[in-house]
C-alpha cells in the first residue's frame, strides 16, 4: 500500500545507470518515493496501469514504444500520472513536440530542476494529458467529462464560463451545464487561448466576451454576447481582463 504522505514516482528509462541516478535524486528529496522502474515504454504503460504512480519520469528516446507514444497512450487510463520527460534532446528539439507535460528535464538531470518539476507535478496533468491525446487525434476542441451518464464531450469553443463551487466546477456551455472535478486551474492552464480568468471562482469563454462594464459602485462586469448574462470581475483580475481586451479587441 502506498504511503499517502509521499507521492509515488515511476522511473522509465532504457539505461539502467540513468534510472539509478534519477532514483537516487528522487529518494533524496522529502515527500517522494520511487515505486518501481521500467526499461521501455511498454513496461512503463503496464506498470503505470498496475501501480497508478502519481508521477512518471519518462525518457523520450527508448526502443520500441518511445516516451512520446507511451505518454499518448497513458490518456486511456482512468487517472493518468503527471508526466515529466527526461531527455537528452536539446531545447530546440523539444519545441517540436506539441505535448503537454509538467516539465522537460535535460539530461543529466539536475537536482534543483528535478525538485522544481516534481513540485509542479499535480492534478493539472489529467486535463493536460487529455489535451495531448486530442492533439494527436486532431480533436483538440473537445473536452471529455466523465459524468454519471457516461462520458460527455463538450466543445471548448462552446464554453460560456466555468464556475467553481467548493469541490466541483460547473461548466456552462451552449448545450447546458456539466459538473466536473477538473479544477479551474487545470482548465485555465490547458485551454488558456479559450478561457480567461476573471475571478478566483470564474473563467470565461473568450469568444463570448462582449464588453467590460464598470458599475457605479466600482464593480466590473463581463457582459456576455447574445444575452448570455453578466459575470462579476474581481478587483484582482480587472487589470488583466482590461489588458486582454486591449490586445484582442483594439478600439
Amino acid at each position: 500500500m502506498a504511503d499517502h504522505n509521499h507521492r509515488s514516482v515511476l522511473i522509465a528509462d532504457d539505461e539502467p545507470l540513468a534510472r539509478e541516478r534519477i532514483r537516487r535524486l528522487v529518494e533524496a528529496l522529502p515527500g517522494y518515493n520511487v515505486c518501481d522502474e521500467a526499461g521501455d515504454g511498454e513496461e512503463a504503460l503496464e506498470k503505470t496501469a498496475r501501480l497508478a504512480p502519481d508521477i512518471l519520469l519518462l525518457d523520450i528516446r527508448m526502443p520500441g514504444t518511445d516516451g512520446m507514444e507511451a505518454a499518448r497512450r497513458m490518456t486511456a487510463l482512468e487517472a493518468p500520472p503527471a508526466v515529466i520527460f527526461c531527455t537528452a534532446y536539446d531545447h530546440y528539439a523539444i519545441q517540436a513536440f506539441d505535448v503537454h507535460a509538467v516539465a522537460y528535464l535535460l539530461k543529466p538531470v539536475r537536482r534543483e530542476a528535478l525538485a522544481d518539476a516534481l513540485n509542479r507535478a499535480g492534478r493539472v496533468n489529467r486535463v493536460q494529458l487529455q489535451a495531448l491525446a486530442e492533439k494527436q487525434s486532431g480533436t483538440d476542441e473537445q473536452l471529455a467529462i466523465r459524468t454519471h451518464r457516461g462520458t460527455e464531450l463538450i466543445d471548448i469553443r462552446g464554453i460560456l464560463y466555468c464556475e467553481a463551487d467548493q469541490k466541483y466546477v460547473t461548466i456552462h456551455h451552449l448545450r447546458g451545464e456539466t459538473v466536473t472535478d477538473y479544477t479551474l486551474k487545470e482548465l485555465e492552464s490547458t485551454y488558456s487561448q479559450h478561457l480567461l480568468r476573471i475571478h478566483r471562482h470564474t473563467l470565461v469563454g473568450v469568444r463570448y466576451i462582449r464588453a467590460l462594464l464598470k458599475q457605479r459602485d466600482g464593480q466590473n462586469l463581463i457582459d456576455l454576447t447574445d444575452q448570455h448574462g453578466q459575470l462579476p470581475v474581481s478587483r484582482r483580475h480587472a487589470a488583466a481582463v482590461r489588458q486582454w481586451l486591449k490586445e484582442h479587441r483594439p478600439g
